[in-house]
């Protein structure tokens, strides 16, 4: 009886190297580059035993799994903004010291208590009477780790 594709896939990372390169060479009829590490290996394994059981990507998936490969290639960054978009209209609540702070998204700015402003940053420092960065301040960024530590 066939093993099922979910215990293939469960079993990967239990494999020795050569136990890995061994399937390799079974699934994909070549050599893996020697460089590659155990964990990228078992991705590639578990996706080719995936797609011979379930089917390969359609084109358009393939076109853009390309697409995004030839802009690794180029050493572009493919991580999200620090500062992710924020749509018009959405409206941010923050509590600071008892009292509830509401601010509206605009097309051009923000409005806050009938006030427009350019930036978060503004109406983070008019609530709190200290610099703040205003994404961090309404919750719209995580502060990074090493941010986090000097702020201790």
């Amino acid at each position: 009886m066939p093993v099922s594709v979910e215990t293939q896939v469960k079993n990967l990372p239990i494999l020795s190297r050569e136990g890995l390169i061994e399937l390799w060479q079974t699934l994909f009829h070549s050599e893996p580059d020697p460089k590659i590490r155990k964990p990228f290996m078992i991705r590639f394994l578990a996706y080719r035993i995936q797609e011979q059981a379930f089917r390969s990507l359609s084109a358009s998936h393939e076109r853009r799994l390309r697409q995004l490969q030839d802009g690794i290639a180029g050493n572009l960054t493919l991580n999200s903004p620090s500062n992710p978009r924020i749509r018009i209209g959405t409206r941010l609540v923050r509590e600071w010291q008892n009292q509830v702070h509401l601010v509206n998204v605009e097309a051009k700015g923000y409005e806050y208590r009938g006030a427009r402003y350019q930036s978060l940053s503004e109406i983070a420092r008019l609530i709190t009477g200290t610099r703040w960065s205003g994404p961090l301040f309404f919750g719209i960024k995580k502060q990074d780790s090493r941010t986090a530590k000097e702020a201790q």
